[in-house]
């Protein structure tokens, strides 16, 4: 979710997005509230972290709750790690509407924090 809004902000991004377990697929749920919003993400892929660890980055930015501490180690050049935790949605219990009802809610506050993030640290309007 955080990789479709930094591109819906800045399509001149070069964004690549990887999880710690990743499975290939994206969760159905991450792709439904995100059409919601009108942002596409159904081509985006789950791809292990390992697949980026040797390239140069400007940003590496972790954002499910105990990715900051299991994240390893990126041996290329990064120039700035930052952690914006959220709980992980897919772990949500409870009946559909509770569940997708945590898919909106943890998708609204990635929507928050990556807005301010790209408005402080990425954005070139004055």
């Amino acid at each position: 979710m955080a990789h479709g809004f930094l591109q819906q902000l800045d399509k001149n991004l070069m964004v690549a997005s990887a999880g710690t377990e990743a499975s290939g697929a994206l969760n159905a749920k991450a792709v439904e509230v995100m059409k919601e919003v009108g942002i596409d993400i159904s081509h985006h892929t789950s791809d292990p972290v390992e697949k980026y660890l040797h390239e140069e980055w400007d940003y590496v930015i972790t954002v499910c709750g105990g990715a900051n501490e299991n994240c390893p180690t990126f041996v290329g050049k990064v120039k700035n790690r930052i952690h914006l935790g959220f709980e992980d949605p897919s772990h949500a219990r409870g009946s559909e509407a509770f569940i997708d009802s945590e898919f909106r809610r943890i998708r609204d506050l990635i929507k928050e924090e990556f807005t301010r993030f790209y408005n402080i640290h990425l954005s070139t309007k004055p």
